[in-house]
C-alpha cells in the first residue's frame, strides 16, 4: 500500500495548536542548539520583523510521523527548531500578565477542552530524558528560576543548552524591546501570524526517513541504530528505560556514530550467519531482536558485551597479566586486512572468552591465519563469508583451550592452496595484498618485534624488471628464462620507505644497496632489505635458496602442512 506524503505551510499559531502534538523519540540526538544558533535565529527574526511590515518568514521544514486528521506527531526532522521556537515563546510570554499572558500561553500548553476531548498537556515533549526538566522550567514558565540554575548542577548538556538559550532569549527580548509591552507584543503577533514552517507528513517510518534524508542532505542522517534503540529502549519498562539509554548512548559514544552502525552490522552477522540481503533495520528486526529474550536482555547480553569486544577488537586494546601484547599485535594484524569480514567471529569469541587470555591467544593467531589466507589468495566476498559462516556456527557450540574450536583451523585445501599462491608472482597481486604479505612475513623474521607505517611502504624488485643487455645485470642473469620465472616472486622483492626511484631500480646490485637499498644511512626499517643488503651477490641460485627460506619461514609461522 502506498503511503501518504503530505506537505503544507503553516504559520507557527497552527504549527502550535491541537492539530499537532509533537512527540520527540528517544532515538534522536539530544537538544543541541548552542547560544550561538538560538542568537542567530532570534537576531534574524528582529531584523524581519522590523524592516518588513507585511511579508512572511520562512523557517525551513519539519518532518513527521503523523497520520491524517490524528495530532500525534513523532519528529524525525526539526527538534531543534521546534524546541529553540518553543523557548522563545515562552520567555516572550513570560513578559505579559493577564489575557495576554494566556493567550500566548496556549502557543506552549494546550489548555484543553473536554468538549473535544482535549486534555492540558504540553505541546512538544522533548525525548524522555529532558521531558520533564523542559515541562518544568520552559512550559510551566518558570524561566528565571531555570537561568538561577548553577550550569555545574544541570543533568546533562541538552539540559544545559535549554538553560543558557532561554536566559539568551530574555537578555535579548530586554535588550531589544525593553518595558514597550505593546512593541513586544507586535513582535509576538508577528511570530505566530506570519512566520511560518512546512510540517512535511507521512504515517509509514521508512517514507519520513527517505523524506528527511532528502531535505536535510546537510544534516547527520539518523542510522538504523537510532530506530532500533527507539523499538529496544521502547521496550523497557519505563522505570528502567533511562539506565539502558545511558548504557546504550555510553558505548554509542566509545564507537562513534559510523562504529556503532559497524558493530551491529556485525552483530547481525552473528547470529544470521550469511550475507545480508535487505537493510539492516529489516534484518535486525528479524534476524537478531525475535532470537534475544527481551529488550533488557538484548542491550545487557548482546549489545553491551558485543560493542565491548568490537573495541578491543579493532583498537587492539586487550588487557592481561598475559599474552596481551602478543594478542594485540595479532589484532594489528587482522585490522591491516582490506575488510572486516573477521571481526564477528572475533567479537562472539572475545565476548565469550575475554578471561581466557591463552585460548584468546590460540583463537586470533589461528583467526590471524585464516583472515589473511582468504586476503592472500583473493577471496571474494561470497567466499569469505561462507567461510566465516562456517567458523560463527562452530562458535555457537561448545569449546574451550583443552577442546579448541576446529572450524578456525585451515582446512588442507586452504593450504594448498595458500601455498601455491605463495610460490606465485607475488608482485602481481592487488597492492594490498602484496602489502600485507611481505610486511607479515618481515614480522615474522624478527619474531613481531618491529611496527610498520604502510603509508610510507613501496615495494620494489632486486633483479630489475628491464635488464639492459651488456649490463652487468645481463652477465649475472643470462638466461632470460630465470629472469621470467624469478623477476616477480617473493625473494626478489624489498620493501622500502621511499619513493620510487625510476633510474635506481636498474642500477646494477653494489650500487643498488648502496644508492637504493639502503637509503640516506644505508640501513633498511626492514628485516627483508637487510638482508639483501648483506648478500654480497644477488644470482639465480641465491634468488632460489632464498625463496626457499622465505617460504619456510611463512610455513612454519603459519603452520602450513607439506604438500
Amino acid at each position: 500500500m502506498t503511503k501518504k506524503i503530505s506537505g503544507a505551510e503553516f504559520p507557527l499559531a497552527k504549527i502550535f495548536s491541537s492539530d499537532f502534538d509533537y512527540a520527540i523519540p528517544s532515538y534522536q540526538r539530544p537538544y543541541a542548539w548552542t547560544e550561538v544558533q538560538a542568537g542567530e535565529l532570534f537576531s534574524d527574526l528582529v531584523d524581519f520583523f522590523t524592516k518588513e511590515k507585511d511579508d512572511t518568514y520562512f523557517l525551513g521544514s519539519i518532518v513527521l510521523i503523523k497520520e491524517e486528521g490524528k495530532p500525534h506527531a513523532e519528529v524525525i526532522d526539526g527538534q531543534q527548531r521546534l524546541t529553540t521556537l518553543t523557548i522563545l515563546l515562552a520567555a516572550l510570554t513570560t513578559q505579559f500578565s493577564g489575557e495576554l499572558r494566556a493567550d500566548f500561553e496556549n502557543y506552549i500548553r494546550e489548555p484543553g477542552r473536554a468538549s473535544q476531548g482535549l486534555k492540558p498537556k504540553p505541546r512538544l515533549e522533548l525525548r524522555e530524558r529532558d521531558r520533564q526538566f523542559f515541562a518544568d522550567y520552559i512550559q510551566g514558565l518558570k524561566l528565571t528560576e531555570l537561568v538561577a540554575l548553577d550550569p555545574a548542577q544541570v543533568d546533562n548538556e541538552s539540559q544545559r543548552n535549554v538553560r543558557r538559550n532561554a536566559e539568551v532569549m530574555l537578555q535579548r527580548l530586554k535588550a531589544t524591546f525593553g518595558e514597550d509591552t505593546d512593541r513586544l507584543c507586535e513582535f509576538g503577533a508577528f511570530l505566530v501570524q506570519r512566520c511560518f514552517l512546512v510540517a512535511v507528513s507521512t504515517p509509514s517510518q521508512q517514507s519520513a526517513f527517505r523524506v528527511f534524508s532528502v531535505l536535510n542532505s546537510r544534516g547527520l542522517d539518523l542510522l538504523p541504530t537510532d530506530i532500533i534503540k527507539s523499538d529496544v529502549i521502547g521496550s523497557i519498562k519505563q522505570v528502567h528505560q533511562e539506565d539502558f539509554t545511558e548504557i546504550w548512548e555510553e558505548l554509542e559514544v566509545e564507537t562513534g556514530r559510523d562504529g556503532f552502525a559497524e558493530v551491529f552490522g556485525h552483530i547481525r552477522m552473528i547470529y544470521a550467519k550469511e550475507k545480508a540481503r535487505r537493510s539492516l533495520l529489516e534484518e535486525f528486526r528479524e534476524r537478531v531482536i525475535p532470537k534475544v529474550g527481551s529488550a533488557e536482555d538484548l542491550v545487557s547480553k548482546v549489545v553491551e558485551p558485543y560493542t565491548r569486544a568490537y573495541l578491543i577488537a579493532k583498537h587492539c586494546q586487550y588487557i592481561s597479566t598475559s599474552n596481551a601484547a602478543e594478542i594485540n599485535a595479532l589484532l594489528k594484524w587482522l585490522n591491516r586486512i582490506d575488510n572486516s569480514d573477521w571481526l564477528p567471529s572475533a567479537m562472539q569469541f572475545l565476548a565469550e572468552h575475554e578471561n581466557d587470555a591463552a585460548y584468546v591467544h590460540f583463537f586470533l593467531r589461528k583467526l590471524e591465519r585464516l583472515a589473511a589466507c582468504m586476503h592472500i589468495c583473493g577471496y571474494d566476498v561470497n567466499a569469505r563469508i561462507e567461510r566465516y559462516a562456517t567458523l560463527l556456527r562452530a562458535l555457537d557450540r561448545s569449546h574451550s583451550m583443552a577442546s579448541p574450536v576446529e572450524a578456525v583451523e585451515l582446512t588442507a585445501f586452504e593450504q594448498s592452496a595458500l601455498r601455491r599462491v605463495l610460490q606465485s608472482d607475488i608482485y602481481l597481486m592487488t597492492a594490498r595484498r602484496r602489502n600485507y604479505l611481505i610486511l607479515r612475513l618481515d614480522s615474522f623474521l624478527v619474531d613481531g618485534a618491529a611496527t610498520y607505517d604502510p603509508t610510507v611502504l613501496t615495494i620494489e624488485h632486486v633483479l630489475p624488471q628491464t635488464v639492459v643487455e651488456g649490463s652487468v645485470w645481463a652477465t649475472q642473469w643470462p638466461n632470460f628464462s630465470d629472469r621470467i620465472l624469478w623477476l616477480h616472486r617473493l625473494a626478489n622483492l624489498v620493501p622500502l620507505t621511499q619513493r620510487r626511484n625510476s633510474q635506481a631500480q636498474n642500477y646494477d646490485f653494489e650500487r643498488k644497496k648502496k644508492a637504493y637499498f639502503g637509503g640516506k644511512q644505508g640501513v633498511s626499517s626492514y628485516a627483508l632489505t637487510t638482508q639483501v643488503l648483506n648478500t654480497a651477490a644477488w644470482t639465480p641460485a641465491v634468488v632460489e635458496q632464498r625463496q626457499a627460506d622465505l617460504l619456510e619461514m611463512l610455513s612454519t609461522k603459519w603452520e602450513l602442512a607439506e604438500t
